[in-house]
């Protein structure tokens, strides 16, 4: 039986607990060139030092242009990855493993950052207006990705995590609802996921045989029948990693079964789990060792990952493995991390 605490192996790399930090950004930590701060080096590094065995850096921008924040960290520039491998060493000496999150928000991108909004389909949706990407403009994002995967790898991170989840540009290529294409990436959900597939292809051709490829993607993308399609085309081309999360929010949620202790989107990540044979990563509203622990120990994940939990309180995964008084997260209406963390009612005096 596994537990909380025990070590797993993802490729050639040892992970020394179940504990992840999942990609959460930091809004304002940076500025318009996407470079680290010395708030950000802390913010992790605390983190690390508490214990947490796998730390996945926030959504990192493959582009200028495809930006979900003016603040949002980049990866799209060779002068990036100084700042990021400080990060990388504050977080290793800690003995956590480090991947970092590549992203492009697609149709999502933030008011400010390009008056050329890009998608899959000519769209105009919750007030944004997107024009469909060429082929050639496809073929040029890929190879966005892939560079950002390079310099990944030369900034010191054990590999990278493909953001296809949330609605950003790869789930928009993959579900029905936003990707309208009748040419060989759109229609069928074959045709659907090629974008993403031919991403995982790129990247594997271009780092070294460990670097570890993570997949965030919906489980509900946008069925879960769909999901789990969508999770063995994933395994099946290279990914190492797969981290189970929603897409398309809004519109498509999959009922829990009852007596399933937690919500939908956990549930999504127990179910694809049935189907592959990679590490899974589940995540959302999990917040008590006991919760976390219950999912690893039944065999329902093989990772859990908490966001809200660790930013309430840094120091969880040395209260989760050794005993202590956790700051739980307070549920505030809106979270005050989304404007400015040092609001927060667990940091203020100590929370």
């Amino acid at each position: 039986m596994a537990y909380l605490y025990s070590e797993i192996k993802v490729k050639d790399r040892v992970i020394k607990n179940r504990i992840v930090l999942p990609p959460v950004v930091r809004f304002g930590w940076s500025d318009d060139n996407g470079f680290v701060s010395a708030r950000h080096i802390e913010h992790y590094e605390k983190i690390a030092k508490s214990g947490t065995g796998l730390i996945i850096l926030e959504a990192t921008a493959i582009r200028k242009e495809g930006r979900l924040a003016l603040s949002q960290l980049g990866i799209w520039s060779d002068e990036q990855i100084e700042g990021l491998s400080k990060i990388v060493a504050a977080c290793r000496k800690h003995g956590a493993e480090m991947l970092i999150q590549i992203h492009d928000a697609g149709m999502k991108t933030a008011q400010g950052v390009t008056e050329d909004i890009v998608g899959p389909s000519d769209t105009t949706r919750k007030g944004v207006t997107a024009r469909a990407l060429t082929k050639e403009e496809i073929y040029e994002i890929k190879n966005r990705f892939v560079e950002a995967a390079k310099r990944a790898e030369k900034a010191g991170f054990g590999g990278i995590e493909i953001h296809g989840a949330h609605n950003y540009l790869l789930d928009q290529f993959m579900s029905p609802i936003t990707n309208k294409r009748e040419d060989e990436y759109g229609g069928s959900l074959e045709n659907r996921m090629r974008f993403a597939l031919e991403v995982i292809e790129g990247i594997k051709e271009a780092v070294s045989p460990e670097f570890i490829i993570g997949y965030r993607f919906g489980g509900n993308a946008p069925t879960l029948g769909e999901g789990r399609i969508i999770a063995k085309a994933l395994e099946n081309k290279g990914v190492d990693l797969l981290h189970v999360s929603w897409g398309i929010f809004d519109e498509i949620t999959t009922e829990v079964p009852a007596g399933f202790q937690y919500n939908w989107i956990v549930y999504l990540g127990t179910e694809i789990k049935k189907e592959i044979g990679i590490p899974v990563i589940v995540v959302n509203g999990i917040r008590t060792p006991k919760e976390a622990s219950y999912l690893i120990e039944n065999d329902l994940a093989d990772f859990v990952a908490l966001a809200r939990a660790h930013l309430a309180d840094p120091e969880w995964a040395h209260k989760a493995l050794n005993g202590g008084e956790i700051k739980t997260c307070l549920h505030c209406r809106r979270c005050q991390w989304y404007v400015d963390g040092d609001k927060c009612p667990r940091n203020i005096n100590g929370g």
